[in-house]
C-alpha cells in the first residue's frame, strides 16, 4: 500500500485514508470484486479512482448522471489525472479528446452513462481499449423497486461477464434487501467482498416538525442560515416555483428546479448552484443525484419524502465536506395520505406495495420518534447507536402521554361511521361539533359524539396524524381517502395493547427556530477566509469550473486557520495535491502572505515532504562547495533533478551516491551530502 499512500498524498493531497477507505482500495487493487456501502461524503469515488491509477489500462466507471460524471472528470483533471466521459452532453471536441487519449493509452478512467451499454458498439469498444476493471457508482440504481431505479443498470452484470474483469460497486443507500439485489444482478449471485462502512453522518443535524404554515417554517429556517448554500425539496413543481419566489422576496438568492423545465434552464440552475456561494435551490427530487457540491450547509423538506432511503439520500447532499450541516423535514397528515395513496394506486405487485408501506412506516416512525432520531435512523439500516446528543429530540425531548384511550375513541368513531370519512368529519364527531354534515348523517346520535372534548381540534389532528404514522389507519383510495382501520390497530381497540403518543409541540416558527450553524471560522480568521473565497471564485470563473473544483471550503478553512507561510506549508494542507499546488499554490499563498518567493518546479514537487527540506539543505551545501573547499576550483553544481533524486532516495554509502551524481560531482559534494543525509535519518 506504499504506492497507494504516495498517490493519495501527491495526487489528491491527503495525508491518510478516511476510515474504511484503505481496506476497500487494497481489495480493488488486488482485483477482488467489491460491494461497498459508505455514507455520502465518506470518500466513495477515491476508492475506485485510486486503484485505477495503480493498474495498467482503463477503468470504466458507470455513473447515473451526466452532471455527476462531468464533476468527477473535472476534479480528476485538476489533480493531474487523465480522465474522460463519453456522454450525450459532450461537445464534438470533448468526445474527440477522449478518443485521442484512449488511442494514445493515456486515459485511466472512462466514465459512461448506463444507457450507453444498450449500444452493441459499446462492448466492442471496451474490449478494444483493454478495460481492466469496472466501477459502478450509485449501485442501488440496479434495484428494480428502489427509488432511483435505472433499467440500464441491469446490463452491467452482462458487461462484467463479457469483459471478465473485477467489478466494484458503491452506494450510500442500500438496506439488506437492496444489497442482496445488487449482488444478484451485478455479481450473478457470487458473493463479493462486502464493506459496510456505516450510515452515520455525525456532522448532520436531524430535525422534523409537524406542518404549521409550511411556507413560514421554511422561510424561518432559511432566514437563520442566510447566505449559506441550501436545498429545499418540494413534492410538486408548482410549489418549487412559489416557494422560490417567496424566498426571493425575503431577500435570499433562490431559484427553482423541476423536471418540467427546459433542459437548458435546468443546466443553468445546476451551473449556478455549483459556482455561486449562498444560492438556494427549491426543487423536486429531479434535482440532486448529480450534485457533488461539498459545501451545502442545509437541506429542508417542505413535504415528506417517499421513503426512509429517499430521505437519507436527500439529506446526504448536505455537509459532504464533513463540516456542520442542518436538515429540517416538515410533515403532516396530508403528506401521509398522499404517500399511502401513491403506493396503493401504483402498478407494483401486492408484495412490493406491502414493502413500500413498510418503508414509509419506517420514515413515519422517524418523524414521530420519541427518542434520538439518529439512533432510530441508524437502527433502520441495522446499526446500533447510542443517543447522539445533538438531534432535535436529544436537545428538546418530547413530552409523551398514554394515547390508548384517545386512539380507541378515534377508531370507534371511524368504525361507527362505516369507515367512510376522513379525519375532519371524525374530529367534529369526537368534539361534539353539530355541523350540517354531522346532523345530516345522524352522527350527532352516535355514542362517540362529544366523547373527545378533552382535546381541541389541533390536538385531535395530531392524534390522527400519529395514528396514520403508526399505520393504525390508512386512507382508502376506493373511498376517496376515507380512513380505514388496519390490522395493527385491533389489539389496541380490544384493550390488548397500549400506545404512547407525543404531545404535539406545534408552536410558532419564530420560537422554534434554531440559531444558524456556527461560523465556519472564528472572527479573527473570517476576513482571510472571505479573501481566499474571492480568489477561488475568480480562478473558477476564469476556468469555467465550479469553485469547489479548485479547492473545497474545508481546504480554504484550513488555510485561513493555519496561515501557511510557504509552499511547503501549503502542500501540507488537506486537499492540496502536487498538481493543485503547482497551479494554484502561489495564488492562494499570495493572499495569505502578500508575497511569494519563486520555487524551482522540481523543488515544488517535493513541497510539504521531508525530501523538500533535505533538498534545501543539499542546495545550501552545494552552494558552499561550488568552488571546492578552498574556493578556488572550477565551478561545479548538480542539476535540480539530481538533488531531488538524492533527497528522495537517501543513499547511505558513497557508492550509492556516486551512482546518482557521477564520479566528478560525487568527489566534490559526496562527503558533505552524506553528512546531511545522516543528520536527517
Amino acid at each position: 500500500m506504499n504506492q497507494a499512500a504516495t498517490l493519495l498524498r501527491d495526487v489528491f493531497g491527503f495525508d491518510g485514508f478516511r476510515p474504511g477507505q484503505g481496506e476497500i482500495v487494497e481489495a480493488g487493487c488486488a482485483g477482488r470484486n467489491v460491494l461497498a456501502i459508505m455514507p455520502t461524503g465518506g470518500g466513495k469515488s477515491l476508492c475506485f479512482q485510486l486503484p485505477a491509477l495503480m493498474r495498467d489500462g482503463v477503468t470504466v466507471v458507470i455513473s447515473p448522471l451526466i452532471a455527476l460524471m462531468r464533476d468527477q472528470v473535472r476534479g480528476l483533471r485538476e489533480a493531474g489525472v487523465e480522465a474522460g466521459a463519453l456522454t450525450s452532453g459532450n461537445t464534438p471536441e470533448e468526445t474527440d479528446a477522449v478518443w485521442d487519449a484512449l488511442e494514445a493509452g493515456r486515459l485511466k478512467l472512462l466514465y459512461l452513462a448506463p444507457e450507453r451499454l444498450a449500444s452493441s458498439g459499446t462492448l466492442q469498444m471496451l474490449r478494444r481499449i483493454r478495460v481492466q476493471a469496472i466501477a459502478v457508482d450509485e449501485a442501488h440504481c440496479v434495484s428494480q423497486w428502489g427509488h432511483d431505479f435505472r433499467p440500464d443498470y441491469l446490463r452491467i452484470g452482462e458487461l462484467r461477464r463479457a469483459l471478465d474483469v473485477p467489478l466494484s460497486a458503491f452506494t450510500a443507500t442500500a438496506d439488506r434487501e437492496t444489497q442482496d439485489e445488487i449482488v444478484t444482478r451485478l455479481f450473478d449471485g457470487e458473493e463479493p467482498e462486502r464493506f459496510l462502512r456505516g450510515f452515520d453522518r455525525p456532522n448532520i443535524h436531524l430535525a422534523f416538525q409537524p406542518k404549521d404554515n409550511p411556507r413560514r417554517q421554511v422561510l424561518g429556517f432559511a432566514d437563520a442560515r442566510r447566505g449559506q448554500s441550501g436545498i429545499v425539496y418540494c413534492g410538486t413543481r408548482a410549489k418549487t416555483e412559489s416557494l422560490s419566489r417567496a424566498l426571493g422576496e425575503d431577500g435570499h438568492t433562490a431559484c427553482f428546479y423541476h423536471g418540467g423545465m427546459e433542459a437548458e434552464d435546468r443546466r443553468i440552475v445546476e451551473t449556478r448552484f455549483a459556482r455561486e456561494d449562498g444560492l438556494i435551490v427549491v426543487a423536486t427530487v429531479a434535482f440532486g443525484m448529480g450534485v457533488d457540491k461539498p459545501d451545502i450547509r442545509w437541506v429542508a423538506h417542505a413535504d415528506l419524502p417517499k421513503s426512509i432511503e429517499a430521505y437519507y439520500q436527500e439529506i446526504g447532499r448536505a455537509g459532504r465536506d464533513g463540516a456542520p450541516a442542518e436538515t429540517l423535514t416538515l410533515y403532516g397528515a396530508d403528506d401521509i395520505r398522499l404517500r399511502r395513496s401513491q403506493i396503493d394506486e401504483g402498478m407494483a405487485p401486492p408484495e412490493r406495495r406491502a414493502a413500500d408501506h413498510g418503508r414509509l412506516n419506517a420514515l413515519l416512525g422517524l418523524a414521530e420518534a420519541l427518542e434520538c432520531r439518529r439512533k432510530t435512523l441508524l437502527g433502520y439500516f441495522g446499526e446500533e447507536a447510542e443517543a447522539c446528543g445533538h438531534c432535535d429530540l436529544c436537545q428538546n425531548p418530547v413530552e409523551t402521554f398514554d394515547g390508548t384511550e384517545a386512539v380507541r375513541k378515534a377508531l370507534s368513531a371511524a368504525l361507527r361511521t362505516g369507515e367512510w370519512f376522513g379525519s375532519g368529519h371524525l374530529i367534529d364527531i369526537l368534539m361534539g361539533n353539530e355541523t350540517d354534515k354531522v346532523r345530516q348523517k345522524g352522527h350527532d346520535q352516535l355514542p362517540t359524539f362529544g366523547v373527545g372534548r378533552d382535546f381541541d381540534k389541533r390536538g385531535w389532528q395530531a392524534v390522527f396524524r400519529q395514528m396514520m404514522g403508526h399505520d393504525l389507519m390508512r386512507p382508502d383510495p376506493e373511498r376517496h381517502g376515507a380512513l380505514q382501520m388496519t390490522e395493527a390497530a385491533r389489539p389496541i381497540l380490544r384493550g390488548e395493547a397500549t400506545i404512547t403518543l407525543r404531545r404535539d409541540s406545534i408552536v410558532k416558527a419564530q420560537a422554534r427556530r434554531r440559531p444558524a450553524v456556527k461560523a465556519m471560522v472564528n472572527e479573527e480568521d473570517a476576513p482571510l477566509l472571505s479573501a481566499l473565497k474571492a480568489k477561488r471564485r475568480a480562478l473558477a470563473e476564469a476556468a469555467s469550473v465550479p469553485a469547489y473544483i479548485i479547492f473545497t471550503d474545508r481546504t480554504l478553512i484550513e488555510m485561513a486557520e493555519t496561515r501557511p507561510a510557504s509552499l511547503d506549508d501549503m502542500a501540507r494542507i488537506s486537499g492540496v495535491g502536487a498538481k493543485k499546488l503547482e497551479r494554484y499554490g502561489a495564488d492562494f499563498l499570495s493572499v495569505i502572505t502578500g508575497d511569494v518567493a519563486e520555487m524551482h518546479p522540481t523543488r515544488r514537487k517535493l513541497a510539504g515532504r521531508d525530501a523538500g527540506t533535505l533538498y534545501d539543505r543539499l542546495l545550501q551545501v552545494q552552494a558552499d562547495l561550488s568552488r571546492g573547499e578552498t574556493g578556488t576550483e572550477k565551478p561545479l553544481s548538480c542539476s535540480a533533478s539530481l538533488l531531488a533524486k538524492v533527497a528522495e532516495r537517501r543513499p547511505s554509502v558513497p557508492e550509492e551516491l556516486e551512482q546518482i551524481l557521477g564520479e566528478r560531482r560525487s568527489e566534490r559534494f559526496g562527503a558533505a551530502f552524506l553528512d546531511v543525509l545522516r543528520e536527517a535519518s
